[in-house]
């Protein structure tokens, strides 16, 4: 079962309190019927093991509960059989430790029994660093990775300047070999660890190794920050541990944070340390952003999208790619001479997806554009900028056909839109059209692409397309994230009303464009339930045009 995980910011004098019980014996295991082997921990708490041919066990062997400091050393019955050993002592830990223990059993001996603990500087964290698995497999192999993380000492590092202030090597190697991206390609983040264990031995047989469990592992890092693993145990109910052998014991503990409540002064301590952090955090976000913050100019609206041409489908031809421009109105918009309003997609190959045939593009562009009301008098409804597309194919011979046009109004909400814009292309009849478009590529064209909707050249009353043979195609989407930055979206004067009386005309231009979609839709229904008619059989068909049952 996975354990969680518990992080948390650690106080000073950190203590943790662990209590571990055997719960039963191999014998009440083994004669308890089936349905009741997996009652609850509590229930099974309440029974005694029987005594065994060498006697009663003691209750303090039975149950032990402790309260344990960081880093704070617990021998274990092993250590202390070893260390009394001075031939076993090696290194000046070892003797520090052989110390200890003959002071402790001068003074009535350990305090502990089962539970000890490994610190920092123990062997067994070494060793527990070193033989890290990645895998539960017993034929894991390691990676080089792996290798040379476990050669890596992650502990404090005292920070220690440099002589003289000359640096000792290159911050920035710009033309890396791949053998130092080998070397270099290791965590090394300072860490400290803590290991609370148990020796779950049989009564009289403490001081084995193969009886050692880790029951739980403590770790710091740099930053302050302890990792609890397990996790607290709180209200989940105590952890299990199941002994492999012959009586198959098993033993219950808990793991809980038992750290004295700061007092006030350190809390207030704490506070000043929080908001001095959060100042210098604050102090270094201003100096990212600087003072050089462009701000747009008193009434005026700055509108910045970054947009993709995500996918185009439903055409006819494969090899598709898009052509798309931003159209401004002649009046109140403008946008600088640096920026590129239009652009070109990669050639792309279609997929099947159900009927039709996609080409996913995901073709990113951005712009910007700026709107400066100066007359707020009049009452004529502001243009919204125009985005318009044509769709091309390449054939075998790299000559392009014209798949369709489409045009869509940019959304004058801020936020993420995506838009479907569907797209027709002008006809020519008869089947010597489509030969030709199909066998030496080209067809009609249109000479200005804002012909698709109004051209902003258009000063006349009404625009005629009389006599314009055109056929539906497919649609192409596009995902929108659209920005505006307005002096008005901060001031309180008079001046944001009168944005505002724009930014709600604006509003309503934006519901006619979703009235005008609306018809559209409407139509696109209309026409094609009127093929659909023309394909049935005319039998079927009354000279009205209704379906006869």
């Amino acid at each position: 079962m996975a354990v969680p995980v518990s992080s948390f910011a650690p106080r000073t004098r950190s203590r943790f309190g662990v209590h571990l019980q055997r719960i039963t014996s191999s014998n009440f295991l083994h004669y308890q019927p089936a349905a009741e082997l997996w009652k609850d921990l509590i229930d099974l708490a309440t029974f005694r093991p029987q005594p065994t041919a060498s006697g009663h066990r003691p209750e303090e062997d039975e149950e032990e509960e402790i309260v344990i400091g960081w880093q704070e050393k617990l021998f274990s019955q092993f250590e202390v059989d070893l260390y009394q050993n001075e031939a076993a002592c090696q290194s000046p830990l070892d003797y520090q430790y052989r110390q200890e223990i003959l002071k402790l059993e001068n003074s009535g001996g350990k305090k502990n029994r089962r539970i000890f603990t490994y610190t920092d500087s123990d062997r067994y964290t070494n060793l527990e660093e070193h033989c890290q698995r990645m895998t539960t497999a017993a034929s894991e192999v390691p990676s080089f990775l792996v290798e040379r993380m476990a050669n890596v000492r992650r502990r404090r590092q005292d920070r220690r300047g440099m002589e003289g202030g000359i640096l000792k090597s290159r911050l920035v190697t710009w033309e890396p070999s791949e053998e130092f991206v080998r070397n270099n390609h290791v965590i090394n983040t300072p860490l400290q660890t803590m290991h609370i264990m148990a020796d779950l031995g049989p009564y009289k047989k403490l001081g084995y190794k193969k009886y050692e469990h880790v029951l739980c592992t403590l770790k710091v890092d740099s930053n302050g920050v302890i990792t609890v693993k397990p996790d607290f145990t709180g209200l989940k109910g105590p952890y299990r541990i199941e002994m492999e052998g012959e009586k198959q014991e098993l033993w219950k503990y808990t793991i809980d944070n038992v750290s004295p409540l700061a007092q006030p002064e350190e809390e207030e301590r704490e506070r000043r340390v929080f908001k001095d952090l959060y100042g210098r955090h604050k102090e270094y976000l201003s100096s990212l952003v600087g003072t050089d913050f462009e701000m747009t100019v008193p009434g005026a609206l700055r509108l910045f999208v970054n947009g993709e041409v995500v996918s185009a489908q439903g055409y006819e031809y494969d090899n598709l790619y898009v052509h798309f421009f931003v159209e401004l109105p002649t009046t109140h918009w403008s946008s600088p001479a640096f920026q590129q309003l239009s652009g070109v997609t990669q050639t792309c190959t279609t997929k099947s997806l159900g009927v039709d045939k996609v080409a996913h593009f995901s073709y990113p562009f951005t712009f910007e554009a700026f709107f400066l009301h100066e007359d707020e008098s009049s009452d004529a409804l502001p243009e919204w900028p125009v985005l318009y597309c044509e769709v091309l194919s390449l054939d075998f011979w790299q000559r392009y056909r014209v798949e369709g046009y489409g045009a869509v109004v940019l959304p004058a909400t801020p936020g993420s839109h995506t838009l479907t814009v569907s797209t027709w292309r002008p006809v020519e009849l008869g089947m010597v059209a489509e030969l030709r478009r199909f066998f030496i590529g080209g067809s009609l064209e249109l000479e200005d692409l804002s012909y698709v909707r109004i051209p902003g050249s258009f000063k006349g009353e009404r625009l005629s397309r009389f006599g314009l043979r055109t056929e539906t195609t497919g649609t192409v989407t596009f995902r929108l994230h659209c920005l505006q930055q307005s002096r008005a979206f901060m001031e309180s004067s008079s001046l944001r009303k009168r944005m505002r009386s724009v930014l709600d005309r604006l509003e309503g231009f934006s519901q006619q464009s979703s009235i005008h979609n609306v018809l559209e839709a409407f139509r696109r229904a209309r026409r094609r339930m009127q093929e659909a008619r023309e394909s049935l059989p005319q039998d079927l068909v009354s000279p009205s045009g209704t379906l006869v049952s």
